[in-house]
């Protein structure tokens, strides 16, 4: 037995289906390039840069990222983002477990742990 709403959503959706499907096709193209040029370009800024030793841990969240350092040495660190946004280094001892901001609500992601220029290990 079909329910009502059914019956009722079944037409609306046969007379709403092709403006949905403008709307899909016609707003993806202009998302996606700006991220897949901020993707490369966050890419080249981190070859520069050594990534973190394994020991370094990271916990993403959308407010917070969380930098922990599980090694016998002590680093200066920063955090790479999507977007390319930069953030200052702070040293972490063996043990240390600092902040840094999060991913954030539009979309950007940390893509890892990465040692300053002042050297890695103090």
């Amino acid at each position: 037995m079909r329910s009502t709403f059914t019956s009722l959503a079944m037409p609306l959706l046969a007379l709403f289906a092709p403006f949905a499907l403008f709307a899909v096709t016609t707003g993806t193209p202009a998302h996606a390039a700006p991220q897949a040029a901020a993707s490369r370009e966050s890419s080249r800024s981190m070859q520069g840069s050594m990534s973190a030793p394994d020991c370094v841990h990271l916990t993403v969240d959308w407010r917070y990222t969380f930098v922990s350092n599980d090694c016998s040495s002590t680093y200066t660190l920063t955090v790479a983002y999507l977007d390319g946004t930069e953030v200052p280094c702070r040293t972490a001892a063996p043990g240390d477990r600092i902040t840094f901001p999060g991913r954030g609500t539009q979309g950007n992601e940390v893509l890892g742990a990465v040692l300053c220029d002042s050297g890695g290990s103090a």
